[in-house]
């Protein structure tokens, strides 16, 4: 690991220590009380997450084949891209963005796909994810809109200095923004050759192709009816994931299935803070949510703790196992490619 990434984990690190710390003393939840709650769950309901969870990171395998049919001579079985998947996710608990590289170079180690062929196809997944993480959140808005409206407006309330203009500010970003667009067009085209017998350039270029092939694999899918399935069901099962886990404390037992809802999106806009594995941003997000729906602040962040502790303690366990299966795949097939050796194998810096 270079200083560059060093130093990114030691900030990631310190944001996700610090939110957390100060989620803990705005609740002032000690972690003797907080044991206690935790040791005394009905584990049947932690048993039954666990499984939904396997099924979620199955189902995401699945649909990464399915993006990967058109673009690859022979698409990789499903215990390769599932493995790949699974040690995408510990790297994420390492390192913040780090788990979309992490699973492409596993899957090239494992099945020879080349690395930005198949990041292409992991950019066109997350924009589906995004998609359907804003029709969710539109969706809870809908249903929850009193709730979320007086939580977004006590939690970033007072943010902006007095007298400062949101619309102003958001037009004054978009025209540095343009400005610089149009800067950066102008040099590309101006300096396009030079750049062109650039062996930095060339590089780029080969990588940026085959990005874009993956990207375009959504136009090639074979079985768009299965997408759309895998992707209602990944979802379905990050929903039951953490659903089943109200009902296996007594205080968060009785919280409803819209409040199933709201900890769903409040929760993966909290897992896509720059924090290793959401440390930090998913407890404060779902902590003050939870009071939302009856909950003290202690219960709040208790329920936030358990569900970030169980779906982490998976990812461990899972990723570990699958990290086990790569080295066991590497060892019995000397045949596959080498990621360090194969120029096909383009290295990605964060």
């Amino acid at each position: 690991m270079n200083l560059k990434n060093i130093l990114k984990y030691l900030i990631s690190l310190a944001i996700a220590g610090g939110l957390l710390w100060f989620t803990f003393q705005q609740s002032h939840l000690d972690a003797a009380d907080l044991w206690k709650k935790i040791s005394a769950a009905d584990y049947r309901w932690v048993l039954l997450s666990c499984l939904f969870t396997i099924v979620a990171h199955w189902s995401r395998a699945e649909r990464w084949r399915i993006l990967l049919e058109p673009v690859v001579p022979q698409r990789p079985n499903s215990l390769d891209t599932t493995a790949s998947v699974l040690t995408g996710y510990l790297a994420n608990l390492a390192l913040p963005r780090a788990g979309e590289v992490a699973r492409c170079g596993t899957l090239y180690r494992v099945a020879g796909v080349p690395v930005n062929v198949s990041f292409g196809t992991v950019v066109a997944e997350r924009l589906f994810d995004l998609l359907m993480l804003i029709l969710l959140l539109g969706a809870t808005f809908i249903l929850e809109f009193d709730r979320l409206s007086q939580f977004f407006m006590e939690f970033l309330g007072g943010k902006l200095p007095k007298g400062s203009s949101g619309s102003g500010l958001l037009l004054l970003v978009g025209a540095v923004l343009l400005g610089l667009a149009l800067l950066g067009w102008f040099l590309f085209n101006r300096y396009r050759e030079a750049l062109g017998r650039h062996p930095l350039y060339q590089k780029i270029s080969g990588f940026t192709k085959g990005l874009l092939q993956g990207l375009l694999s959504v136009r090639k899918i074979r079985k768009p009816g299965m997408f759309v399935f895998h992707t209602l069901l990944i979802w379905g099962m990050y929903y039951l994931m953490s659903y089943c886990l109200f009902f296996a404390m007594p205080a968060t037992a009785n919280l409803g299935a819209l409040a199933g809802l709201t900890i769903l999106v409040v929760g993966s806009l909290g897992m896509a803070a720059p924090t290793p594995g959401g440390i930090g941003s998913f407890h404060l997000l779902v902590g003050q949510v939870a009071i939302l729906y009856g909950l003290t602040s202690q219960d709040g962040q208790i329920l936030a703790t358990f569900i970030h502790g169980v779906s982490t303690l998976m990812i461990i366990i899972l990723g570990v196992s699958s990290l086990l299966y790569v080295l066991f795949r590497r060892n019995k097939k000397t045949d596959l490619p080498d990621v360090l050796d194969d120029p096909r194998a383009i290295r990605i810096e964060q």
